[in-house]
């Protein structure tokens, strides 16, 4: 088997570094908040939409995920306390979800240990090498 392209093996890099943090992420967040990355990211989009609530549909799109995938991982949130069934006065068929204030804390408690992960695992960087790369990742975000 021939090598990969260096923009192939760029790609494979990034994925396998992607799914390394993703699992680091896990479990700070997991031992020490009882939630995942994945839950982290929709506590995040919820705290920053208005009215601290989205349309479950919104919701997946922001965290990259489908309507049904964010359906199953909202269950469990909600058994929790951590985000609540909404409607609209506008629309009631608009399935909304919302944050809770138990939600509110544990988003602002699973920030900080995410911000001391963070710096841990990122330092060896530097911050030019973070700077550049950074850039980099917010231009292969967008759709």
């Amino acid at each position: 088997m021939s090598p990969l392209p260096p923009r192939a093996q760029a790609l494979v890099n990034l994925w396998l570094a992607s799914e390394r943090l993703g699992t680091k992420i896990d479990h700070s967040l997991g031992a020490l908040h009882g939630i995942g990355y994945v839950e982290l990211m929709v506590l995040l989009k919820l705290s920053a939409a208005h009215d601290d609530s989205m349309r479950r549909v919104d919701l997946a799109s922001a965290i990259g995920r489908t309507a049904s995938g964010v359906t199953r991982l909202l269950r469990p949130m909600e058994k929790l306390g951590l985000v609540e069934r909404a409607s609209t006065d506008r629309d009631a068929r608009v399935s909304l979800v919302r944050l809770t204030p138990i939600g509110r804390e544990r988003l602002e408690e699973a920030l900080v240990t995410l911000n001391e992960l963070s710096e841990r695992v990122l330092l060896p960087l530097g911050d030019a090498t973070l700077d550049s790369m950074s850039a980099g990742l917010a231009l292969l975000k967008e759709p």
